[in-house]
């Protein structure tokens, strides 16, 4: 009779505590069941050899975008699940919590068909985050809290005078944003606003096209139309409209010094803020010579924002790092700066660059990488029972060879985004085996194709 039904042996594991200790890991009905002195004895109906590897707790990917190209009358149903969950299994991703976007309002059977299309393709669990655009929608948050596990809202401060037309979204004002903040604190729910002053990015635009009509200037001349204090004044307002409602603020893809000094400012003053990064603010900037691929908003920055933001994440100043991860084309990156859809890929990527240019050159412990990817996104995300190996809780593991280097090649693209920003690069540190609640998604560096649709919506509570 086995002891478990898995035994993860030989490795060094990431413990709670923040130890790297030599142990065996008994998974038993997709849960951590032991932490054993390693070479232990116990019987397992399956044994996983991790000698010479780490075992670090599954990564959670907070921020990033499904479904593009769907009708945006409805929400967007990802039924590319199964492409985009193999990226992120590839990366040592095991959960996902994707932005919901649509005009209508969530309940009556939407996110239901939301959920089972999602499941039917997802290799790994997923929640999701609610864009809030209607008064319709605004009135279903003690609901979406309540019934659907679903805590966190989303508002795109930028939707003003038609600037929402591309995502079919209607325009809001910074009353809607104070009113979804005091639903959000009633709920004891996050409220995670997209910060850009766009009027006066209005402004800037213009005199930049005008000076620039073919946009050669090409990223700087993007990052000049939006640059730092367009996105720190959101933060800043966001951030006291947030606190005279009560609710807590969750501060996504902080992008430059200035978006990040308004945001520590504010939580100095007592405001409950929470700071997210994204990997491309950390290693891409206006010089980047692959040009209009980096288009994203907010836009890439210059070099000084990024060692800014470096410092940030190892001070702890920064609670998450997620990928903004959008999986549209290259193509739609075609006409010129001015014309290029923003966005990019970057599932398959987050924890090799955390290793890569976080850990290894720059020094930063592994349990603080794994603060930052697994541990805070779980509590702020109200995700109980992942973020962390502790017995009890699933048994998502990244299990990776810290020492392998490698190179990024157009094979190991997974995503239906065809491309990275990363190709070329080279990472050291690489997942060789992606569990999900005990089962491999990623197995000796293999996609298990036939855990298609073993991952699981899970409700989140409301922690704030």
């Amino acid at each position: 009779m086995s002891d478990f039904d898995l035994l993860v042996a030989g490795g060094r594991v990431l413990l709670a505590s923040g130890e790297l200790a030599a142990a065996d890991l008994g998974i038993t009905q997709g849960r951590i069941a032991a932490l054993l002195a390693p070479g232990s004895s116990a019987k397992a109906a399956e044994r996983l050899d991790a000698t010479g590897l780490v075992v670090l707790p599954g990564i959670i990917d907070a921020h990033l975008h499904l479904g593009h190209g769907s009708d945006i009358s409805r929400p967007r149903v990802p039924a590319d699940a199964a492409g985009e969950t193999a990226a992120a299994a590839v990366g040592g991703v095991t959960t996902l919590i994707p932005y919901l976007m649509g005009t209508t309002a969530y309940e009556g059977g939407l996110f239901d068909e939301v959920v089972q299309v999602t499941e039917a393709g997802a290799r790994v669990d997923f929640g999701y985050h609610f864009i809030i655009a209607t008064e319709e929608q605004l009135a279903g948050i003690p609901l979406y809290v309540g019934e659907y596990g679903v805590s966190s809202f989303k508002i795109f401060m930028n939707n003003r005078g038609g600037e929402g037309t591309r995502l079919g979204l209607p325009d809001i004002d910074d009353g809607f944003l104070y009113r979804l903040a005091e639903a959000a604190a009633a709920q004891g729910a996050l409220v995670c606003p997209h910060p850009e002053n766009i009027e006066v990015s209005w402004v800037l635009r213009d005199r930049e096209k005008a000076r620039d009509p073919e946009g050669r200037g090409g990223l700087a001349a993007w990052n000049a139309t939006r640059p730092p204090f367009i996105e720190a004044d959101a933060v800043q307002r966001a951030a006291l409209l947030s606190e005279a409602a009560g609710a807590a603020l969750y501060v996504v893809h902080t992008s430059s010094a200035h978006a990040l000094k308004a945001g520590l400012a504010a939580r100095q003053q007592g405001g409950r803020v929470l700071i997210e990064t994204c990997p491309h603010y950390l290693t891409h900037d206006v010089t980047w010579p692959g040009g209009d691929l980096g288009k994203i908003n907010p836009p890439l920055r210059g070099p000084a924002d990024r060692e800014a933001l470096w410092a940030a994440v190892a001070d702890g100043s920064v609670d998450t790092v997620a990928t903004d991860h959008v999986h549209r084309t290259a193509e739609g990156k075609k006409g010129g700066i001015w014309a290029a859809s923003p966005g990019c890929p970057g599932l398959e990527t987050l924890l090799p660059v955390m290793l890569t240019e976080g850990h290894h050159k720059r020094g930063i412990p592994l349990a603080r990488i794994s603060d930052l990817l697994s541990r805070n996104p779980a509590r702020i995300m109200g995700l109980e029972n992942k973020g962390a190996i502790e017995i009890g809780k699933d048994a998502d593991l990244a299990i990776v060879d810290l020492a392998a280097e490698w190179t990024l090649g157009p094979s190991d693209i997974r995503s239906s985004a065809g491309y990275s920003i990363y190709e070329g690069w080279r990472f050291r540190g690489q997942v060789r085996h992606t569990l999900v609640r005990g089962a491999f998604a990623l197995r000796d560096g293999a996609l298990q194709d036939g855990q298609v649709g073993q991952g699981r919506f899970v409700h989140r509570r409301a922690a704030h």
